[in-house]
């Protein structure tokens, strides 16, 4: 084998090696990605169906109900409500009328089944995207 032909092999090689590996962490960063979505764009059927999605707003007072390890609740953006189903320990912040995240999938019922529970770590914060949604649906919901 000629010289120019080694070349060429250990280039196009090298090219194969590099797309294979480009494919291989896209493939595992859309894995990880998890669309936010508001209760008002779920209730609207805006979320992904199938998908892992975040849904963000406050905790409803009253709505925190306890059965063994599953914690039942609702979250919403004050237009719309989604009741959200959890099993496991829920983060020492999370309160009715606070704000939380919730990372997990919609059942066909209609109702959130979480996978994790994120609670807002003081008074004054609440996540950027989580106050923006509500804003834009406080605001939509005084259009209607």
């Amino acid at each position: 084998m000629k010289p120019r032909h080694k070349r060429a092999a250990i280039i196009v090689g090298a090219l194969i090696a590099i797309g294979i590996a480009a494919v291989l962490i896209l493939n595992a960063l859309n894995s990880n990605i998890a669309l936010y979505v508001t209760p008002s764009e779920v209730a609207a059927g805006k979320s992904p169906s199938g998908q892992v999605f975040r849904i963000g707003g406050m905790v409803k007072d009253g709505s925190v109900k306890r059965d063994g390890l599953t914690v039942h609740f609702v979250i919403t953006d004050m237009v719309k409500d989604i009741p959200v189903a959890y099993t496991g320990i829920l983060p020492d912040l999370f309160k009715e009328g606070k704000g939380a995240v919730i990372q997990g999938r919609l059942n066909p019922n209609g109702q959130f089944i979480a996978s994790e529970v994120l609670a807002k770590h003081d008074e004054n914060y609440m996540p950027p995207e989580a106050k923006h949604a509500l804003e834009q649906a406080q605001k939509n919901g005084s259009k209607q």
